[in-house]
């Protein structure tokens, strides 16, 4: 392991603007760093175009970085 995963998600329409994915990735990112031991977790975005996969941006937690606040459990790190 090189310390480096990635995190995709997919929220279906009916769940989107409530929190799903935000309380889950910061859930996953905690997880992550604090237990599994890994230095960065990305999230990526792709999207298929004519002429192939594009990221359209990226995102990243690393070892270190401040804790984003709770997960959505509600609890603390």
């Amino acid at each position: 392991m090189d310390g480096v995963a990635d995190c995709t998600y997919w929220v279906l329409p009916a769940a989107r603007g409530r929190g799903v994915a935000t309380g889950a990735t910061v859930a996953v990112a905690r997880w992550a760093v604090h237990e599994l031991g890994l230095h960065r977790l990305e999230l990526r975005s792709a999207m298929r175009h004519p002429d192939g996969w594009h990221d359209m941006h990226l995102h990243a937690r690393v070892l270190g970085d401040p804790d984003a606040g709770p997960g959505p459990s509600g609890a603390g790190a």
